[in-house]
């Protein structure tokens, strides 16, 4: 895959870089936020480190969602909860902290990749070839397109991260089922996901703020989750 390495420690940098080309990888890598932001096109996957010297790295997380749908994952070493939580939201696809194995990163890029396809993503302006492309699914006044990756509510878009999204389309796939908090982690993040299932509590809390209601998605408590009753709210 090609791959953007956001990293400014030039030793870490070339470290890297010489080991994900070794495993067949096209590496790219800059040391600033301005360099990455310049041109996102083509890229299958971005590593990004928080600490750049001209730019927060959350806020890049933020303005590479914005303008892309590439998958993310971050490297660094603030490994405190809220930061890991905050990365999530920015956008962040997965979270890895440092002093990290290559072997586990690299099993990292393949889930997220794979996830992608899953889902029907491929990379900017390219078209899904893992799938047919799904139709455009609603419930109520909610609409999801799997093809833009759009959702409006009551006609309004509603802006999500692409983990909100992917989690979103499989409670709206069947709504009436309570999808089990392992099949949800298994489908959104990779049956292989090696981090903690309070991820999928901080998704599901997102989700619920940006619909503005608690009830759009019901917690079966033990089980897991499903889409509410909010879907007949006007």
């Amino acid at each position: 895959m090609r791959v953007l390495l956001i990293e400014d420690d030039e030793h870490v940098a070339d470290a890297l870089s010489t080991v994900l080309h070794q495993q067949g990888n096209d590496i790219v890598p800059v040391s600033t936020a301005t360099e990455a932001l310049a041109d996102l096109e083509g890229f299958d996957l971005v590593l990004l480190d928080l600490g750049l010297p001209d730019l927060d790295g959350l806020e890049v997380c933020k303005r590479i969602r914005a303008a892309s749908h590439v998958p993310i994952i971050v490297l660094t070493a603030r490994t405190e909860e809220i930061d890991r939580v905050l990365a999530l939201h920015a956008g962040a696809d997965d979270y890895v902290t440092k002093p990290y194995s290559v072997h586990e990163l690299r099993a990292r890029m393949e889930a997220v990749t794979r996830r992608v396809c899953r889902c029907g993503a491929g990379s900017p302006g390219s078209a899904p070839s893992c799938q047919d492309t799904p139709e455009v699914v609603t419930a109520g006044p909610l609409s999801l397109d799997p093809r833009s990756r759009d959702v409006t509510l009551n006609g309004r878009p509603v802006q999500l991260t692409r983990k909100e999204f992917d989690l979103l389309a499989m409670l709206m796939e069947e709504p009436e089922k309570v999808h089990t908090r392992q099949d949800i982690i298994s489908r959104v993040w990779d049956e292989n996901w090696y981090g903690s299932t309070r991820t999928l509590d901080v998704h599901i809390g997102a989700l619920r703020q940006k619909l503005g209601s608690y009830r759009w998605i019901e917690t079966s408590r033990g089980v897991g989750f499903r889409l509410g009753a909010a879907v007949t709210a006007s």
